[in-house]
């Protein structure tokens, strides 16, 4: 395919020199940066294609779109053909395998999680909640693993936050304040997750991680594209799904250390979403994962228009640099065209901060890191024509490589087996049935009243009850008149004394 890459290298461009990426150094890291049209993703798609051909797996979100195009052979013109001679590169139209996925099962194979596998932190952080939020989220999570209660999808959730609302007062003797109001906040902004398509991450078969890291009968590693442009319209949902992915490849990969190639390459796109409004303890994560995943055999590459997008901690990691152009028409522009600037290995040959503001587009400047693991001098570099198809593909060609994915048939069908939802609700109706009959039996046990039925009035009982009547009243009569008599006698007796 190429004439002058080295061997075990990706080549990226050409200064003058070959301008490649060590496969051995391809684990430590890496950033893709520059301003919109400048040729990030082209970047991105060679570093992919290269890393397949080398029999390295590749994850890459597709935000626009355009990186599926990498399934398809190129059809270079004759301006890509003139830059390819100038690099002395021989062009031979290639597509790379590629699997391609989708959270929402409409662009490609579907992605699940379960509820339980994402955790609390990562669903807080989903949901915006805030501090209290996330403690009672916690606790809810708590409370459904002492209960058995299996976490697996949204409904489950929203059970195990009915019975912990619930059962309130008898978690938060044990846990803390659970209040009622905040279990209800929690609840609405699930609902807003649901509506933005959040629903279709949580759930089974879940994904099995060893499906990103396939090769093809040739050896080369397959690239899996996820379909990230309508993903994107929900930032926090698209951000924390990828630092899970991260997240879940740290804790399951054995440790490697130092291989000859990375077993896995992950690409972030838009990768200053990842660290937008981010708290501590959320950085303090991702900063943990990057800096441990490479011994697990992992290069993870950030692409994002402006270095200054990523913490200084993170930024530190990251070895192999690609900086496309930067414009600097604000002093916040200013600001990160410095800090891009200061992070390259000086070149004595030119002033790194004007050579970015100078770069046309599929120029950028390179550094990456050397057999030592130190980093290069910056060189400038004209980025290489990709072998596959520069754009996307059409809705026929996706459908036939997902027809031909040897994936195909596994995550399409959701199962749902029984978990929190189904055995709250047994729950419930085995309590509604059990208060029933024991109303029921309540009710058999006690003899109902009788109503009285009214005695109609024997012959002569209406005289002998007037006459009767007649009788008492006359003897109340004499008595009041005789009890005033002695009255006034005993009174009348006072007075004369």
């Amino acid at each position: 395919m190429t004439q002058t890459a080295p061997a075990g290298d990706v080549l990226i461009g050409g200064s003058g020199q070959p301008e490649t990426l060590r496969l051995d150094r391809a684990n430590r890291h890496g950033l893709v940066a520059g301003a919109t049209g400048t040729g990030k993703t082209v970047t991105l798609q060679i570093l992919a294609q290269g890393l397949s051909d080398a029999g390295v797996p590749v994850f890459a979100a597709d935000v626009k779109g355009d990186l599926s195009g990498v399934a398809a052979p190129g059809e270079p013109g004759e301006k890509m053909l003139a830059r390819a001679r100038s690099m002395n590169l021989e062009l031979v139209p290639q597509a790379a395998p590629t699997l391609f996925w989708d959270l929402f099962g409409e662009k490609g194979h579907p992605i699940r999680a379960t509820v339980s596998e994402v955790g609390p932190l990562l669903i807080a952080r989903m949901l915006e909640l805030n501090d209290v939020q996330e403690g009672v989220l916690s606790v809810v999570f708590r409370a459904a693993d002492e209960e058995g209660l299996l976490l697996l999808d949204l409904k489950d959730l929203q059970a195990a936050l009915t019975f912990a609302a619930e059962n309130a007062a008898a978690l938060g003797a044990r846990y803390g304040n659970v209040s009622t109001a905040t279990v209800a906040t929690i609840q609405r902004k699930l609902l807003v997750l649901e509506d933005q398509g959040g629903a279709r991450l949580f759930g089974e078969p879940a994904l099995d991680l060893g499906d990103f890291m396939r090769r093809d009968e040739t050896g080369r590693g397959y690239v899996s594209i996820l379909a990230a442009d309508r993903l994107i319209a929900s930032p926090r949902l698209y951000a924390t799904f990828l630092l899970w992915l991260m997240s879940e490849l740290f804790e399951v990969l054995p440790e490697v250390g130092d291989a000859d190639r990375p077993k896995l390459a992950f690409f972030f796109d838009e990768a200053h979403l990842l660290f937008r409004d981010a708290p501590k303890s959320l950085l303090e994560k991702i900063e943990q994962v990057v800096r441990l995943i490479r011994s697990k055999g992992v290069g993870v590459y950030f692409v994002t228009q402006n270095p200054a997008d990523i913490p200084d901690a993170v930024l530190g990691q990251l070895g192999n640099r690609i900086q496309h152009a930067l414009r600097a028409y604000t002093p916040a522009d200013q600001k990160g065209l410095k800090a891009a600037a200061s992070s390259f290995r000086t070149n004595p040959e030119f002033n790194t901060a004007e050579a970015i503001q100078a770069l046309g587009v599929g120029e950028a400047l390179v550094s990456v890191l050397d057999e030592k693991g130190a980093p290069t001098v910056v060189q400038k570099t004209l980025i290489r024509p990709p072998v596959s198809r520069l754009g996307p593909l059409t809705p026929a060609e996706r459908a036939a490589v997902l027809g031909a994915s040897p994936l195909r048939g596994i995550y399409e069908a959701a199962v749902d087996r029984e978990s929190a939802f189904e055995v709250l609700r047994a729950r419930t109706e085995a309590r509604t049935r059990a208060e029933a009959a024991e109303a029921e039996a309540e009710a058999r046990s006690v003899p109902p009243a009788r109503p009285r039925t009214p005695r109609a009035p024997a012959a002569g009982r209406g005289r002998q009850t007037l006459t009767e009547t007649f009788a008492k009243q006359f003897l109340r009569t004499l008595a009041s008149a005789a009890g005033r008599e002695i009255l006034r006698g005993v009174l009348g007796g006072m007075r004369r004394r």
